[in-house]
């Protein structure tokens, strides 16, 4: 068994980017600036936004956070959406999910300028993932295939079983693992309502889980050799923690990973590879590539 190693991958990455960012700004150009909006302080986002903010100083970008409170309207929101996307020093931005009730996500979503959204949840963005164009992909199906392939992992002709169809991780990483440019597997995906779940499980070379349920994938859904990609951030109580709480996976880690070839971690597996993914696109955006 093999551990994946996330946070060791994106370091490398982020020292790549920085390398690549300073040549840029040496011939003159544009330093890639990346802004975040945050609405109110739920604990998640906040934590997702600082590790941000710390990513760009990493990769020598500018950034630049905006903050609102629970009640902003939606009418105020939108219009910051406007003036980012006419703001010509701004490349890239993103509205961090999820944002109170009262306001409507897609919304938002549709009203940011599509070559300046690096979450890649734009349906323009979207429906060119979907047909292998060129475009911004989001960040955790992008960061798990980062990982594939820099441990030289072959999807090709392989069974791939994705648990979740959920539009950030489980739909667009079933549309890239079939894509031939990518992983170019024979997939299936899964859900909570799936019939012979286990079963399907049990056939696949590759299992990406992102369900959303704390040890749901245990030992006896995964054959010898699998590769198993854990994508489950959910907080469990934990008295031992000084935060009072730890991050649980969608997989039974310490049942499961004597069965794998290759499997990674939570935390410190997929987590790390989503930021660091966000900030290739902030690159191509600072670029222009899209």
């Amino acid at each position: 068994m093999q551990l994946i190693d996330g946070k060791a991958t994106a370091a490398a990455i982020k020292e790549e980017i920085a390398a690549e960012v300073e040549c840029i700004v040496r011939k003159g150009g544009k330093r890639p600036h990346l802004a975040a909006v945050l609405v109110g302080h739920d604990g998640g986002s906040e934590t997702y936004v600082r590790n941000k903010v710390l990513a760009c100083e990493q990769c020598g970008f500018t950034s630049s956070l905006i903050r609102y409170e629970d009640d902003v309207t939606e009418e105020e929101l939108l219009d910051c959406v406007r003036k980012l996307n006419e703001d010509k020093d701004v490349d890239g931005f993103i509205v961090q999910l999820p944002l109170p009730k009262h306001i409507d996500e897609q919304k938002v979503i549709e009203a940011i300028d599509y070559r300046k959204d690096v979450d890649g949840f734009h349906p323009v963005n979207v429906g060119r993932m979907a047909i292998g164009l060129p475009c911004f992909m989001s960040a955790t199906p992008l960061g798990i295939l980062t990982l594939l392939q820099r441990y030289n992992i072959q999807t090709s002709g392989k069974k791939c079983v994705i648990l979740g169809r959920s539009n950030i991780v489980g739909k667009p990483m079933a549309q890239l693992m079939m894509q031939k440019q990518y992983g170019d597997a024979t997939v299936t995906v899964c859900h909570s309502h799936s019939a012979n779940l286990k079963d399907e499980c049990r056939k696949a070379d590759v299992i990406i889980a992102a369900i959303g349920r704390p040890d749901f994938v245990t030992a006896d859904m995964v054959k010898e050799g699998a590769v198993v990609i854990d994508v489950g951030t959910t907080r469990v109580p934990d008295a031992t923690r000084k935060s009072g709480f730890r991050l649980n996976g969608d997989v039974k880690f310490d049942e499961v990973a004597p069965k794998c070839s290759f499997i990674t971690p939570v935390p410190g597996g997929v987590g790390p590879m989503t930021i660091c993914s966000l900030m290739k696109n902030t690159l191509a955006a600072g670029r222009h590539d899209r």
